[in-house]
């Protein structure tokens, strides 16, 4: 971290634009957690999270002459910028694919909240609740909510009709309130 040094938000804008390295340790060493914490609440994976956070000072430090001080503050952009990519990032197909790819197990034990890890599929019994449901109707739930497959590809990759499977996890959800009860 810099000691010692302190930057009004003009002056930081203006060494930025003017490309300064020590200007942009700075803005990482007093910026970072704050957007680290924004990305975080959008994309809970820490490894992921992480890569965004590089993007964004790669972005910020690329776009730095898109700032406009009479539109807000410098840190307010920021914000914006981390929010918009970590957006951005979950949308993506890739994203997409890598969650699609986790097990059911695996999904379940890397779920975790602001440091505090939640409970695992197996610990409140719902695993044991699912197999107790019918096949078909198993197998959406899984697709669906673990595996995080939207209803339309789950109609595609079974080449089951869109309403049916909509009809199907309706009944199964339906089962499994049941089952809590």
């Amino acid at each position: 971290m810099n000691s010692g040094i302190k930057y009004s938000e003009q002056e930081l804008v203006a060494l930025l634009q003017q490309r300064s390295e020590s200007a942009f340790s700075y803005l990482y060493d007093n910026y970072s957690g704050a957007l680290a914490g924004v990305i975080n609440a959008i994309i809970p994976d820490t490894e992921t999270m992480r890569d965004v956070l590089q993007e964004v000072f790669v972005n910020i430090w690329k776009k730095i002459e898109l700032y406009d001080a009479s539109k807000g503050r410098l840190f307010t952009w920021m914000m914006n910028v981390a929010r918009n990519a970590a957006i951005d990032k979950i949308r993506s197909r890739g994203y997409q694919e890598s969650k699609k790819n986790l097990s059911v197990d695996n999904g379940g034990q890397e779920m975790a909240i602001g440091g505090v890890s939640l409970p695992q599929t197996k610990d409140i019994g719902l695993q044991r609740m699912l197999a107790g449901l019918k096949e078909e109707y198993r197998t959406l739930i899984e697709l669906s909510y673990f595996q995080g497959y939207t209803h339309e590809e789950i109609s595609k990759a079974l080449g089951i009709p869109l309403g049916t499977v909509k009809t199907r996890i309706r009944s199964a959800l339906s089962n499994l309130r049941t089952m809590i009860r």
